[in-house]
């Protein structure tokens, strides 16, 4: 419960998809808040109070009555359009179920009609306004060719991206390439109210009222994935996410889940579980580019956190790793996988957001920071487009942002493993960042000669050391297991050296991180080097000064009499035993 107006409220409205709440009072003003009562838009004051407000169905827009007044507002607030009907007050408004138009009823007896128009989709050179409820106008700003595209229905909804526009009518869907405007792809739909439409580069996504629907482009019903306790009507952009191979919905009954599909199958991902948070989640987000293992989902939860974690899961559990504070919108790039977000109150760009799993400390070399006062409260991203960002601010109007387009280039060149490429175009650029996003790049993909060169320009020495100790390892089981290691994931290199039969290895990699528990555990387990544990156990504690308190290791230690030499014997006869194995394998080294 709260303040809202200082006069009498009139009218409420609370949408379910966005969750979003308006409020309009006799102060002659409306606002919107979020279900926290949080206020994200506070109107100027009108000349009569506002006697009406309603959203349409979808959330994406909302109008309000008032005085020989009818408005038609965006869902974070600021004014579209602006009609002065001589109706008298309007009293209620009512939308279509499709959202396409209202009616509403007017104090001198009438009942007003008015349908929305004039919407506008912009991809790359191409402008494309709903001049009529029936006709779309297309303009190419290149070389100014406008284009006249004509339909037998109604236009509710469209979407243009990725080379194609994407428009549903009241009963048929049509596809347009847009290098040619004249022979649209089209098939009926089963149901008229298409409530969404998400585009990726392969295929696209339609959501009506019976369910979700995957089409490629050529008008062929790919799959139609289903999870139980399904509602369709209150999925927005913002709470399903497709990219080429992976398809991502929020769950509505518990906010704190994301069902992931194979998008050409339309079955669970993986092993079947849905990814689950600790708190709910408000927006979605995959990436959209590279090998499908590989795919990401950033989320951002209620606490305005942003996470990033990998859609393949098998059995283990996945990190879920964070990555920014106060986001309050994102987007993908739809060429390379960068992620963009407004934090607080900076423009933010993760140029390699993967760096998190690979070395957590590179990650703030990896970003692109800009201050974003300059967009006012509540700034949305629009689209990431190449390198550019558009962001619409509170007031409507938008600002375009341009990125550096060299990460974008670089990932391209690791995408194809030009790696020398790559470290070229970092010593041309001279950038800093470029190098921590090769560095990182580089040990994701176990390029070592790479990682060292990149390494070293960012003056991180003590980890161009740590490469080279990596190169003159041994076995090719090894040098996998300690980048692993130098990746932070200890458990996945101590199961590779076991798999591999390196067990001494194994027990090493633990005294070297100090889990003594677990070097013991395996040394008695494969009741080998245990007299090793227990020398270094002593040594370190020696070093210390310290006393062993430990149970176990002072059962095993009782009447063990440490021999430095004898270990250290047993040691190299290890390395010597895995030089063998090596030369013996045909193994390519890494």
């Amino acid at each position: 419960q709260w303040k809202a107006h200082d006069g009498l409220i009139l009218k409420t409205d609370w949408n379910s998809v966005n969750d979003l709440i308006l409020s309009a009072g006799e102060d002659c003003r409306y606002k919107v808040w979020d279900s926290f009562g949080r206020a994200l838009y506070n109107s100027q004051p009108h000349e009569y109070p506002i006697t009406s407000i309603a959203w349409a169905l979808d959330g994406e827009l909302f109008a309000l009555g008032s005085f020989n007044t009818l408005r038609l507002c965006d869902k974070t607030g600021w004014s579209y359009a602006l009609e002065k009907p001589n109706t008298g007050s309007i009293f209620s408004i009512s939308w279509s179920i499709d959202g396409t138009q209202l009616a509403g009823a007017c104090g001198n007896g009438h009942v007003i009609f008015a349908h929305v128009v004039e919407q506008h989709w912009e991809w790359k050179n191409f402008e494309i306004t709903l001049i009529k409820r029936r006709t779309m106008k297309v303009h190419n700003v290149i070389n100014d060719a406008v284009d006249l595209l004509e339909f037998r229905d109604r236009v509710i909804k469209a979407s243009l991206n990725y080379g194609y526009l994407v428009v549903s009518t009241s009963l048929q869907c049509y596809v347009f390439s847009t290098k040619n405007w004249n022979t649209p792809l089209i098939f009926d739909l089963k149901e008229g109210t298409v409530s969404l439409i998400l585009q990726a580069e392969r295929h696209f996504l339609l959501v009506d009222g019976g369910g979700l629907y995957l089409y490629s482009y050529e008008g062929r019903l790919i799959s139609s994935p289903k999870y139980p306790g399904m509602r369709t009507d209150i999925l927005n952009a913002q709470t399903v996410s497709l990219s080429n191979d992976t398809l991502a919905v929020k769950d509505k009954a518990d906010e704190k889940v994301i069902f992931i599909f194979e998008a050409l199958s339309g079955k669970p991902l993986g092993d079947g579980k849905p990814l689950t948070h600790k708190t709910e989640i408000v927006e979605i987000a995959l990436d959209q580019k590279g090998l499908t293992n590989e795919r990401k989902i950033a989320f951002i939860d209620k606490n305005r956190d942003l996470f990033i974690t990998s859609v393949k899961r098998f059995g283990k559990e996945q990190k879920i790793v964070k990555i920014g504070t106060m986001v309050q919108s994102l987007a993908w790039n739809d060429t390379s996988n960068i992620l963009c977000g407004i934090q607080d109150s900076r423009f933010t760009v993760w140029y390699y957001p993967n760096t998190v799993y690979v070395d957590k400390d590179l990650l703030p070399k990896t970003l692109y920071e800009k201050d974003a006062s300059e967009f006012s409260k509540n700034p949305q991203v629009v689209s990431f487009v190449g390198n550019q960002v558009t962001i619409r601010r509170a007031d409507g109007s938008l600002v375009h942002l341009h990125i550096s387009p060299y990460p974008s280039i670089l990932h391209d060149y690791v995408s194809a493993s030009r790696w020398e490429d790559g470290v070229r175009l970092c010593r041309f650029v001279k950038d800093q960042t470029l190098w921590a996003c090769l560095a990182a790049m580089a040990v994701a993909n176990k390029d070592m000669s790479t990682a060292e060169i990149a390494y070293a320009a960012i003056g991180e020495i003590d980890k161009v050391q740590y490469i080279n100790s990596i190169k003159d390892l041994p076995s090719r089981e090894s040098r996998m297991a300690h980048m692993l290691l130098f990746s932070g994931n200890t458990q996945e290199a101590e199961t590779l050296l076991l798999q591999s039969g390196l067990v001494y290895q194994a027990i090493q990699v633990n005294i070297n991180l100090y889990n003594w528990d677990r070097a013991l555990e395996l040394a008695v387990k494969h009741r080998t080097h245990v007299d090793t544990v227990l020398a270094y156990r002593q040594k370190f504690l020696e070093d210390f000064g310290k006393k062993e308190t430990n149970q176990r290791f002072l059962q095993y230690a009782q009447g063990l009499e440490v021999d430095w030499n004898k270990i250290k014997a047993k040691i190299e006869m290890e390395i010597a035993k895995e030089r063998e194995r090596a030369a013996a394998s045909p193994a390519v080294r890494t």
